[in-house]
C-alpha cells in the first residue's frame, strides 16, 4: 500500500467480544470508522477481523542456551506475526531486542526485562542469578529497562530438596514488589509449584506466570488480590518429558511434575470459575517454537473455558490487561482477518486469512 493508500475491512469486525460491525477504515495506518471522503487507491480486505492477537508470554531473542543474535529474533518475531500476533510480553530474555521497536513490520514488545533468578535455580544463561539481599536492586533495575513488567523466577528445583521450592524469603518479595510498584512496574512470577504463591500473593505480585500449583485453598486468594494468571498450556504439555529425563535423579521433582500436568485443566478451569483473569501465553523462545497462540486459546478451551473467553485471552481482554488499545478509533491498525467466526471456533485462529499490522497488509 502506497502512503496515500485506504484500506477497507468488511464483513465482520470484532471490536469486542459481542461488538460486532460491519466495516472499518485504515487510514494513515489508523483506525476510523468514518468512510474517508473521496478516498482513493482503497484495498478491500473481507472476512471477519479481530484485533491483533496477543501472546501474554513469550520470549523474542530467547533460544535453549541463552541470548540469540538478532536475526534468529527476527525469525522468531515474524513466526509470531504470521501467526496473527501481533503483541507480545516479552516474560524475559537476556537479548536486547530494541531495535525491533522501530520497525513497523514486526510485532509490538512489551518487555519484563531479563529473569531475575536465585543463584543457580535456573536455566543457564536465561536469568539475572542472584541473592536475596540484591533483589531490590535488581528489580529497580529490570523496571527501568523493562515496558511496565518485571519477571521474577519464583520457584524451581532444589537440588538439595530434589523438588520445586520457593526461590526467595517472603520479605525480599514484599521489598521487590513495593519497589517495583513505586517506579510504576507491575510483577509477574514463573511458578510451577503450589509452595511459592501465598507469600508472592500476599506480597503484591499482580500476575503469576504457569501457575500450576494453583490450588482450591489458593484460588480465593488469587481472586480477592485480583492476581492474573497466564497458564502456558502448550509449555505445561512438555512436564511429562521433563519429568522422565529427571527420574533417575529426582524422582521426587519428576512426580511432583507429572501431577502438575495431570491436574492442568481442572487448575485453570477452576481459576477460571472464581473469576480470576485467565491469558494466553505460550511460553515461546527458549525450547518452545513460535507461533503457538492459536494453540494455547484452543488448549484453555479444552481445559473449559468458554470459547469467546478463550478468544478473549489472547485479544480483547489481553490486549486490554497489556494497556494496549483494540480496535478504537484512531488506535494503530494492527488486526487479523479469517474466514469465519473465531467464536464459534477457535481452530479458525491457526489460519489468519490477512495481517495487518500498523495498516500494513502482510503478504
Amino acid at each position: 500500500m502506497s502512503d496515500g493508500a485506504v484500506l477497507h475491512v468488511k464483513g465482520r469486525v470484532l471490536v469486542g467480544p459481542e461488538d460486532v460491525r460491519d466495516e472499518l477504515w485504515v487510514v494513515g495506518g489508523r483506525v476510523t470508522y468514518d468512510r474517508p471522503a473521496g478516498a482513493r487507491d482503497v484495498r478491500t480486505v473481507e472476512g471477519w477481523a479481530l484485533p491483533g492477537l496477543a501472546d501474554a508470554h513469550c520470549h523474542v531473542g530467547l533460544g535453549p542456551d541463552g541470548p540469540v543474535d538478532a536475526g534468529t529474533a527476527e525469525k522468531q518475531a515474524l513466526t509470531d506475526r504470521d501467526a496473527g500476533t501481533l503483541l507480545i510480553r516479552d516474560a524475559g530474555s537476556p537479548s536486547d531486542t530494541r531495535w525491533i521497536d522501530d520497525r513497523e513490520d514486526l510485532p509490538k514488545i512489551k518487555r519484563a526485562g531479563r529473569h531475575i533468578a536465585r543463584t543457580r535455580r535456573y536455566i543457564r544463561n536465561y536469568a539475572w542469578e542472584i541473592e536475596p539481599d540484591d533483589l531490590v536492586a535488581y528489580v529497580a533495575q529490570e523496571a527501568e529497562r523493562g515496558d511496565g513488567w518485571v519477571k521474577l523466577v519464583g520457584d524451581w528445583l532444589d537440588r538439595d530438596l530434589g523438588d520445586l521450592a520457593p526461590c526467595w524469603p517472603r520479605e525480599a518479595v514484599e521489598a521487590a514488589i513495593a519497589e517495583a510498584h513505586r517506579l510504576g512496574a507491575r510483577v509477574t512470577a514463573h511458578c510451577f509449584a503450589e509452595s511459592s504463591l501465598r507469600d508472592l500473593v500476599e506480597a503484591g505480585i499482580d500476575c503469576v506466570e504457569h501457575a500450576t500449583g494453583l490450588t482450591d485453598d489458593l484460588i480465593p486468594l488469587f481472586a480477592e488480590r485480583e492476581v492474573a494468571i497466564v497458564p502456558t498450556l502448550v509449555n505445561i504439555a512438555t512436564f511429562p518429558r521433563l519429568a522422565d529425563g529427571g527420574e533417575k535423579k529426582f524422582p521426587r521433582w519428576s512426580a511432583h511434575m507429572r501431577r502438575l500436568h495431570e491436574r492442568r485443566y481442572d487448575t485453570v478451569r477452576n481459576a477460571y470459575d472464581a473469576g480470576i483473569q485467565v491469558y494466553a501465553g505460550t511460553d515461546a523462545g527458549g525450547s518452545l517454537a513460535h507461533g503457538l497462540v492459536a494453540a494455547e486459546v484452543a488448549e484453555l478451551v479444552t481445559a473449559g473455558v468458554p470459547a469467546v473467553d478463550a478468544v478473549s485471552a489472547a485479544c480483547w481482554g489481553a490486549r486490554a490487561f497489556l494497556a494496549a488499545p483494540n480496535l478504537v478509533e484512531g488506535a494503530p491498525a494492527d488486526l487479523v482477518v479469517y474466514e469465519a467466526d473465531p467464536r464459534a471456533d477457535v481452530r479458525v485462529l491457526a489460519a489468519p486469512r490477512r495481517v495487518v499490522l500498523n495498516g500494513i497488509v502482510i503478504e
